[in-house]
């Protein structure tokens, strides 16, 4: 036999072993899956002849993981029923799973039955805390204080001035939640252990005082006088008795307390007058003598008024040296009228804005300066600008005659007539003067003259 013929039967030999080996695979195959079909452990499934299956999405895998875990729990032991006879998960659901790794659902364990009773026991607290919050760590710390020197939940609600206007119910409520409430006593002591040393020992000085503390400081004589060394005397021979923190100031300010109400031991109440005159406000108050008050010295007070009556007397002084200015009266003229005489003012120069009036023998006529003050500012009128600073005097003779005399650069005009500087020339009621364009009418008290000339006759005979 050559070399060729033997390669022939040798591959022949072996196709033929490979082909009978497969038949035996596929008849044990087979009685293995007829044997699972009738012990009824694997059920019969179908699979697709596809080579290119479709992925399972994320929410697909999450809904068939909840669905698994669901089965899991329902299941005894926390096994679930399809495995019960221990066979492993099918070569297709393994690729299904190796095809999704980004997946972070993984088969966990059974949740234990406790575990929603846990959840609901943590939201309890929120409610409790939200539902309570208006009590505080300080009123709480003020409500244990008070009822540990009281006993007395009525007297602690209205002695003790909390955050909140709380009722009477409310501080019991609040106190007997504090006894037997677990949650919210644990809260209460968390939330008090946090608060500031400082605003404890400030919560704890206003402790109210108890009966028996209250009956030491009644002991004190009412006329003794006390000081403070008499209350930390006090302290030091009765320390069991007093709060841990009392001082000996705030003893005697509740000593003093108690005495204006008449506590004290050697104080007794005046009972009412059983008449019917009892005595009431206004008359205790029309009994007191008010020689026998104390004047209270304010000395920034008199400061204040020395000042402002200083204030006053410079403006009154002011007033007083600019008196000639205030004489002149600033009037609107709506029409030629006959001006009202005073028994002070011998003359009245009236322009078309203003009137001038003269309270005084001589006048002075001009235009106001800083520098240079006049009687007369003709400048009020109009434009004054032409006009000199003292322009010119107007002067009342004993024989109760009146002259203007110029003493400006411009003449003056009167009725027409100019009067040069240097030179005067006499008025009369109604003379019309004319300065720089500005006119104005002067007219006489006649009734005062007369009586100026009167008098003037008198004196010159003798």
């Amino acid at each position: 036999m050559d070399k060729d013929s033997q390669g022939l039967l040798d591959s022949s030999l072996m196709a033929s072993g490979t082909a009978s080996r497969s038949e035996d695979e596929e008849s044990l195959a087979g009685q293995k899956r007829a044997s699972s079909q009738a012990l009824g452990t694997i059920p019969k499934r179908r699979s697709s002849s596809r080579f290119i299956k479709r992925k399972k999405f994320d929410d697909e895998l999450v809904e068939s993981s909840l669905a698994k875990s669901s089965t899991r729990a329902k299941g005894a032991s926390g096994v679930e029923p399809g495995r019960c006879s221990g066979s492993e998960p099918s070569s297709s659901e393994k690729k299904k799973v190796s095809k999704t790794p980004n997946t972070p659902v993984a088969p966990s364990p059974a949740p234990a039955p406790g575990l929603t009773k846990r959840v609901k026991k943590s939201k309890q607290p929120l409610q409790v805390t939200k539902d309570l919050g208006r009590w505080k760590p300080a009123d709480d710390l003020l409500l244990i204080n008070a009822v540990l020197q009281t006993n007395d939940l009525t007297s602690v609600h209205l002695g003790v001035k909390f955050s909140c206007r709380f009722t009477l119910r409310e501080v019991q409520e609040r106190w007997y939640a504090l006894l037997y409430d677990p949650v919210i006593s644990k809260l209460a002591c968390q939330a008090m252990r946090q608060l500031h040393p400082e605003a404890i020992a400030a919560i704890q000085s206003k402790a109210l005082f108890s009966k028996a503390e209250e009956q030491l400081l009644s002991k004190v004589g009412s006329t003794s006088q006390p000081t403070l060394e008499t209350f930390q005397d006090l302290l030091h021979r009765h320390p069991d008795a007093f709060y841990l923190a009392r001082t000996a100031k705030a003893l005697q300010a509740h000593w003093q307390l108690m005495k204006q109400y008449y506590l004290l031991e050697d104080q007794t109440v005046q009972p009412l007058p059983k008449g019917d005159q009892v005595l009431n406000f206004s008359d205790a108050e029309d009994l007191i003598d008010d020689s026998k008050l104390k004047d209270m010295r304010d000395e920034v007070l008199e400061h204040e008024l020395t000042v402002a009556d200083r204030r006053q007397k410079r403006e009154i002084r002011q007033l007083e040296q600019e008196l000639h200015k205030w004489q002149v009266l600033v009037d609107s003229i709506t029409g030629m009228s006959s001006p009202d005489f005073d028994n002070q003012t011998l003359a009245v120069l009236r322009g078309r804005m203003v009137r001038y009036l003269m309270r005084s023998r001589e006048i002075t006529l001009g235009r106001a300066t800083k520098d240079n003050q006049i009687d007369v500012d003709l400048s009020l009128e109009g434009p004054a600008w032409k006009i000199s600073r003292k322009q010119g005097v107007i002067k009342l003779k004993n024989n109760g005659d009146f002259f203007i005399a110029n003493e400006g650069r411009r003449p003056i005009y009167i009725d027409g007539r100019p009067v040069l500087c240097g030179s005067k020339w006499r008025l009369s009621n109604n003379s019309v003067v004319e300065i720089a364009s500005l006119r104005f009418v002067f007219l006489i008290n006649q009734d005062l003259i007369a009586l100026i000339r009167a008098e003037a006759a008198k004196i010159t005979p003798q």
